[in-house]
């Protein structure tokens, strides 16, 4: 069995910025930067003009939305800025361990999660009961390009386990993104419907 896992609402709960535009201006006034004055509408703005479900990071939209009202961020400001405002309290959920842990004793486990900001991933499960030697392989949007419920982060997470994307067994919290599995021939599991309980039950 070849099993993967979303992470935010999934195996763990994020105190994550209610605002975010609000949370990056604070960081990048912090940083010296200029925030203009019409702030929360560039950043709600189109920037970078990519396909459907692609991932643009969030530190480039930062800087092109900044660009836009003709601020020049210095150096890395944009990704410091946005690296401090998503740094959440986290919670493991409810037998989020017992699940992972009975995945990996059925075959390869995988993280996927859609996540536009750099290391946040890692800092989640740093904080969290989970570790990155849980997995196998963890694949986010940000570093594949893709967001679920687009084919590539699946199949991409496939091919890091060695395994069909047809054999993906993936588990999560949201029907619309998550689900997108099942485009790929692998199943999706639901925790809404099936708690993360009776998931471990089912792995093992």
């Amino acid at each position: 069995m070849t099993v993967s896992f979303d992470l935010f609402g999934t195996l763990v709960d994020a105190d994550l910025p209610v605002d975010p535009a609000r949370a990056v201006a604070r960081e990048l006034a912090a940083r010296d930067v200029t925030v203009p004055d019409d702030w929360d509408d560039a950043y709600h703005e189109v920037h970078v003009d990519a396909p459907k479900h692609a991932e643009v990071p969030l530190p480039a939209h930062v800087a092109r939305a900044l660009a836009s009202r003709g601020v020049d961020a210095p150096g890395n400001a944009p990704r410091r800025a946005v690296v401090a405002a998503f740094d959440p309290a986290v919670e493991t959920r409810a037998s989020a361990v017992d699940a992972v842990a009975a995945a990996s004793e059925r075959g390869p486990v995988a993280l996927c999660s859609n996540c536009a900001v750099p290391e946040l991933v890692g800092r989640t499960l740093v904080r969290s009961d989970l570790s990155r030697d849980d997995f196998d392989t963890v694949v986010t949007s940000v570093a594949c390009g893709w967001r679920k419920p687009h084919a590539r982060i699946f199949e991409t997470t496939a091919d890091f386990l060695d395994a069909a994307p047809n054999a993906l067994v993936h588990v999560g919290d949201d029907p619309e993104t998550d689900g997108g599995v099942e485009a790929v021939g692998g199943e999706f599991v639901d925790v809404g419907e099936t708690s993360l309980g009776a998931v471990a039950r089912r792995f093992e």
